[in-house]
């Protein structure tokens, strides 16, 4: 029985390029589709390759939460008319992960696919799937019942029984479906809205005191660094045990918890609902009230209603039981008044009659408590609260406010201390194709326009090319791109202009197009051109619109490009590759989950009652989710305590964590303004270099590059672990292509790329700062590395010397065979003339020696694997060794605001680096023309004199064998020294008298 409305809707659009099969060049195709034990069938287009059907068929949904392991299959057969049988054309298969609601779905090509090796296929097949819950919609069985007896002769059969074949009709070309029906599929692990998972309550582990974390060794990168700069690796106790070697030791056989990667904190936990016929205290017999919740040193209070005996709050205080220096909660009620506010009543609790809750216990049901006076008495009024000590895995901690983050603050400004998860938008590429216009009428109708086109959308602006031509009817073909996100709010705006001056323009029309009416697509298939009718930008007489009218076009493509990942961030650090497109979107291989333990050892960051401090919060970046943690007020050595959890797509992307100073702060916490948030610093993991289950809890130093040099913040302890929940699919991502198909197929400039990430970024920012508290645009533009393409003295050198070590390897096996040809080691030469002359004798034995020795090499090498993720190095950023003035020119801004004098001098420093690399080119072009001349006859001389010997090389290697003369040319190179000149081998003397194109250079 079905008991939901939920339905699968395909669209069979069309097919291209099928197969021939009828023996005369054609084929008479149809399709069968096979989904949950269904199967419907779409009609015959006789003697067609490219056939278009353009049917819609709805399935049943028996059970929604197996979806993800349902698949929809698709053949393509031709029909065979004498004998009513079928040739198989082609099949193709697509898995529940990829279905995505109606209006998320574009139609997709999909490559038709052999049902075995000896199948023989070509061609694609194009299908527009999704998932939609419209009671309305009824499936297509009935009908394709009908279709299907009329199509083909059948026995009659009831109509129960035909419902009853179709539902459990099985597919037996379908792996998935025989597994399915072999074995039950396990039950899911749930996941929260963080995507934390949810952990039985057997599993949880029992109260244990938590000694502080233990420092296992230290590591610092390959490249020698200061020590205070290494990685360090801790043993910390952690909800889930001591962690030891990157294993959870169990204190219990039972002990588990959701929150296993951070110390387990307890918390007093004080919701503050409402209140009812609470005392008049002021003159007009009323009460502006607010609540007052005080433990020892801390307190919290809520925002104040006015004029309301019955108000309501439904605020939650949250204060940490480790500070907590008190035995009594007091929850004051206070009438809130120009000069002193005034008392109204309290409540009292014993902290040791407080109830423990743990989840996944039911939340504690707040209770009416009656107020008191201040000597205890009982007097009108009640108080709705709910009082419990928890931990962090409590639903209620997010959005508690927090006594660890301020001793004193109001709920309005803590909101700006909040640990909060965002959801970046989902961006997509804009790509509009102006084509051309038709009968443009320009002001003055005696001249031919000198017309271009300007589209914008919201802040993103691009203009086509003039046209010059003497023509009404301008030709430009230029395809302008912009980035959008989601939801698709704002209007794409094009206006045709004319320069009828320099630095004058006048508007000949406008076209608005919203984007939620634009088409969108997820491959490269062509989108229909449309004509749009240019309006124009002022209004007119009425009655001259009658007598003149206006009738000019414009020739448009705009689509919705889903094919493409939109790079936000550096290509270096993306933390997701996957396309806009949901439908192309594979399983996630992993999870990946982040415990953001302390930081310690912070440099002060502002002044506050005449000592340093800092409010410090973490930021964690990976893919669409962004993560804040809680900000720790006026401390150097904070505790967040917070975990968090991501699926992982692709093991080649980055995870990203940045401690931020919150200026948004004044005193005790209250809201300041509107100051930038200060970089602390921060750090990079990549997900390829983690080990799958190991728990790596290190500390991490946070170096900073400053106008004067590289400094140390302080250190930022993590714990995080990578878990591989399918390894054949994380294997077969290593042999897949780090972007989407589009980006190859029709790739982008570097210009474009560069230009799309800075819009990207910049759209990403404002939508995260909308949020509350707002994501600041200096925390996105650090996190996304937004500068990295910027000019800096210091990172050329680092990236030329990282391009001399990777030659090193090639260096070392220059020097080590010039020791060789100069018989420093007699021994060794001797072995290695000998294992020469073997391998010139078998030569079949040369790639089998060269692929075994690496594979000793890389088994030999396991076992000084690293252990550690890498972190960011001092030595090889040239960040130790940096002069100070290149610092000042990294740090300058775009475009330079320094004195004319210096920028003078670094032009001049610049030129000279220009000109050395200017050299080097040149040498390179030089040799390579010395090549090309050697066929040129530009000196007829030398290539008479390579040609001949071209020819009796030709003769002497025909009737040699090539063993002898591979190991004549190995014993002349290595040679005893005896036997060598100090001067240039004759080659050598040739090649470099050949000419080049040096002479033609002006």
């Amino acid at each position: 029985m079905i008991l939901n409305n939920l339905k699968l809707g395909v669209e069979v659009v069309g097919a291209h390029n099928l197969l021939p099969k009828d023996g005369q060049g054609s084929s008479s195709s149809f399709v069968e589709l096979y989904f949950d034990g269904q199967r419907f069938r779409t009609t015959i287009k006789e003697k067609d390759l490219s056939p278009v059907w353009n049917e819609t068929f709805y399935f049943n949904i028996s059970d929604t939460s197996n979806l993800h392991m349902l698949a929809l299959d698709a053949y393509v057969y031709n029909n065979v008319r004498p004998t009513q049988s079928r040739s198989f054309l082609g099949k193709i298969t697509i898995n529940g992960t990829s279905f995505v609601p109606y209006s998320d779905s574009v139609v997709l090509h999909y490559p038709l696919e052999k049902r075995s090796i000896f199948s023989r296929v070509r061609g694609e097949l194009g299908l527009k799937v999704y998932v939609i819950d419209d009671p309305s919609i009824k499936s297509s069985m009935d009908t394709q019942v009908h279709s299907h007896s009329a199509q083909t002769p059948a026995p009659k059969i009831p109509r129960s029984e035909v419902r009853h074949t179709f539902h459990h009709l099985p597919n037996p070309n379908h792996p998935q479906q025989q597994q399915q029906q072999a074995a039950p599929a396990g039950p899911a692990v749930p996941l929260n809205h963080e995507g934390a998972r949810y952990i039985p309550e057997q599993m949880k582990v029992p109260e244990v005191p938590q000694p502080p974390p233990q420092l296992v060794r230290m590591h610092s990168s390959t490249m020698a660094q200061p020590v205070d700069y290494a990685l360090k690796e801790t043993s910390p106790f952690l909800g889930g045990g001591r962690v030891v070697g990157g294993r959870v030791i169990r204190t219990d056989r039972m002990s588990g918890c959701t929150y296993d990667l951070v110390e387990k904190m307890h918390f007093l936990f004080v919701r503050v609902v409402k209140a009812r016929e609470l005392p008049a205290m002021d003159i007009t017999g009323s009460v502006d009230p607010y609540v007052e919740v005080r433990i020892g040193n801390y307190k919290g209070i809520t925002k104040h209603i006015e004029k309301n005996q019955n108000p309501m709050w439904n605020v939650v205080f949250a204060f940490s039981r480790e500070r907590m220096q008190a035995s009594v909660l007091e929850v004051v009620v206070k009438d809130k008044d120009l000069m002193k506010d005034d008392f109204v009543g309290l409540c009292r609790f014993d902290l040791n009659e407080v109830p423990m809750r743990v989840p996944p216990d039911s939340p504690l049901a707040p209770e009416w408590y009656r107020l008191a006076d201040k000597k205890g008495e009982k007097i009108k009024g009640e108080l709705m609260l709910a009082v419990w000590i928890g931990t962090q895995a409590d639903e209620a901690y997010p959005d508690a406010w927090h006594s660890d983050a301020a001793l004193s603050v109001d709920t309005v400004a803590s909101t700006l201390i909040r640990s909060k998860v965002y959801h970046a938008p989902r961006l997509w590429y804009l790509r509009v194709n102006v084509v051309e216009a038709q009968d443009l009428l320009p002001t003055e109708k005696t001249r031919f326009p000198d017309a271009y086109v300007k589209v914008q959308i919201g802040n993103q602006v691009l203009k086509t090319k003039p046209v010059q031509a003497r023509t009404f009817n301008p030709l430009w073909n230029e395809d302008l791109l912009f980035v959008a996100a989601e939801p698709f709010d704002e209007n794409l705006v094009l206006s045709v202009e004319d320069r009828v001056a320099p630095g004058k323009d006048e508007i000949i029309g406008r076209v608005i197009i919203p984007l939620s009416m634009v088409e969108k697509r997820a491959d490269d298939k062509m989108i229909h051109s449309r004509w749009f009718n240019l309006e124009k930008p002022v209004a007119v007489d009425i009655d001259q619109l009658k007598k003149e009218k206006f009738s000019s076009r414009l020739h448009l493509r705009v689509c919705l490009d889903g094919g493409y990942h939109v790079l936000d961030e550096s290509t270096h650090y993306s933390s997701d590759l996957r396309p806009t497109a949901k439908q192309l979107w594979r399983p996630p291989i992993g999870i990946l989950e982040l415990g953001v333990l302390n930081a310690v050892g912070l440099h002060p960051m502002k002044t506050r009652d005449n000592k340093g401090t800092s409010d410090t919060y973490c930021v964690a970046k990976y893919g669409h989710k962004w993560v804040r943690t809680r900000t720790i007020v006026d401390n150097l050595c904070p505790k967040y305590n917070e975990q968090y959890t991501w699926e992982v797509f692709d093991p080649a992307t980055v995870l990203t964590v940045g401690v931020f100073d919150n200026s948004q702060l004044g005193e005790k916490g209250s809201s300041n303004g509107t100051s930038k948030d200060l970089k602390v610093g921060k750090v990079r993991i990549r997900i390829s270099t983690l080990e799958t289950g190991r728990v790596y809890t290190h500390s991490y130093p946070l170096l900073v590059l400053h106008p004067t040099g590289v400094k140390k913040m302080g250190e930022l302890h993590l714990a995080i672990r990578f878990t591989c929940t399918s390894f054949a699919n994380m294997l077969y991502k290593y042999s897949r292509p780090l972007l989407p198909k589009m980006h190859y197929v029709r790739p982008f400039t570097v210009m474009q790329l560069d230009m799309l990430r800075h819009q990207a970024v910049n759209i990403v920012a404002m939508r995260l700062g909308r949020a509350e508290p707002p994501l600041r645009k200096e925390v996105v533009e650090y996190m996304s590395d937004v500068d990295s393409h910027l000019w800096s003295m210091r990172r050329s050198k680092a990236n030329f010397f990282r391009l001399m070590s990777i030659f090193t390897g090639l260096f070392a096996a220059g020097k080590w065979f010039g020791d060789i040809c100069m018989w420093k080691n007699p021994i060794t030469t001797v072995l290695v003339h000998v294992l020469f002359l073997m391998l010139v004798s078998f030569p079949e034995l040369i790639l089998p020696t060269v692929f075994l020795y690496m594979f000793l090499i890389g088994v030999w090498n396991y076992r000084y694997r690293p252990r550690y993720p890498p972190h960011m190095n001092t030595k090889l950023s040239q960040a130790e060794s940096v002069h100070p003035d290149e610092l000042d020119e990294e740090f300058d801004t775009f475009p330079t605001s320094r004195s004319p004098e210096l920028v003078r001098m670094r032009y001049d420093r610049l030129r000279s680096v220009a000109g050395r690399i200017q050299t080097v080119v040149g040498d390179v072009a030089t040799q390579g023309e010395r090549l090309q001349s050697l066929l040129s006859w530009r000196d007829p001389r030398a290539t008479a004199l390579f040609v001949t010997f071209c020819l009796v090389a030709a003769l002497v290697l025909y009737v040699t064998p090539f063993q002898v003369i591979a190991a004549l040319i190995g014993i002349y190179m290595m040679r005893h020294p005896r036997f060598r000149h100090r001067l240039p081998s004759v080659p050598i003397n040739f090649f470099r008298r050949l000419p080049a194109r040096t002479d033609s250079m002006l």
